[in-house]
């Protein structure tokens, strides 16, 4: 299990204990430093579509402007990869985004 986030970020803190404490062994890789490839994003943006993938709450889409906005998801999320909701959750048997209960279900816990 390979879980991509933030360090600093509190779901994905949790998530990553939580995970942890259940008996996963999970890999976490920052985002910042080790950011997703243009393959995953395709992979996560086909699979989950821009709508959940893309964090449109977050200061960093905030901040902003509309020509950076109006870019394809898949530009803009590799080009800012703060923009990606989190965590990203990477198993034998698929990808998950967020922290939800439903997520957190789907992960065994």
């Amino acid at each position: 299990m390979i879980l991509y986030g933030l360090k600093n970020c509190d779901s994905c803190k949790k998530a990553l204990a939580q995970l942890r404490a259940a008996g996963h062994e999970v890999a976490f890789v920052d985002i910042r430093t080790e950011p997703l490839d243009a393959t995953q994003l395709a992979d996560l943006l086909a699979h989950h579509g821009a709508d959940i993938l893309l964090n449109r709450k977050s200061t960093s889409w905030r901040n902003l402007d509309e020509t950076s906005r109006s870019l394809p998801p898949q530009t803009l999320l590799a080009q800012h990869p703060t923009l990606i909701k989190r965590p990203v959750i990477f198993t034998e048997t698929g990808s998950f985004v967020g922290w939800s209960r439903e997520v957190q279900t789907a992960c065994g816990l």
